[in-house]
């Protein structure tokens, strides 16, 4: 829905951010987990860092949105995700974002790791799922 799109952004397949032609700018990057993990532990570790991420206030996010400060200026919308069967999930109360990282799990090859915020709580989770499901993407300079 390009509406959606206009106010949160759109959603990519773990491929499309490793995909050599390259889905960040130019002096830009896709994060790696490691990098997530650094700025998670810069905003205070995962059990309150997504607070510090998330916009404030209930303008996106749905009633309520939980200890939402956005004191990094990261400003993280809810666009929610879109899983391998095409259903989209979360819309207005959660987002997921992409790292560059495979999750080298030999159970699960097609499984990368990825952030997840919610309005339920201040975590910035850290978890992996299905390559092929769509997740929003956040780019750091190089």
């Amino acid at each position: 829905d390009p509406a959606m799109g206009a106010i949160y952004g759109k959603l990519y397949n773990w491929y499309a951010v490793n995909d050599a032609r390259g889905l960040a700018p130019a002096g830009w990057h896709i994060p790696i987990d490691f990098e997530w993990t650094i700025l998670t532990k810069c905003l205070g570790g995962e059990a309150v860092a997504g607070a510090a991420m998330k916009e404030s206030g209930t303008a996106h996010w749905v009633p309520i949105n939980t200890g939402a400060t956005n004191s990094s200026g990261f400003t993280a919308l809810p666009g929610g995700y879109r899983n391998i069967g095409g259903t989209f999930y979360t819309i207005g109360s959660g987002c997921k974002f992409w790292s560059a990282t495979p999750a080298n799990d030999v159970s699960r090859p097609t499984f990368a790791w990825y952030r997840y915020l919610s309005n339920c709580n201040s975590i910035n989770q850290r978890t992996n799922n299905n390559k092929e499901d769509g997740f929003s993407v956040r780019c750091v300079k190089d």
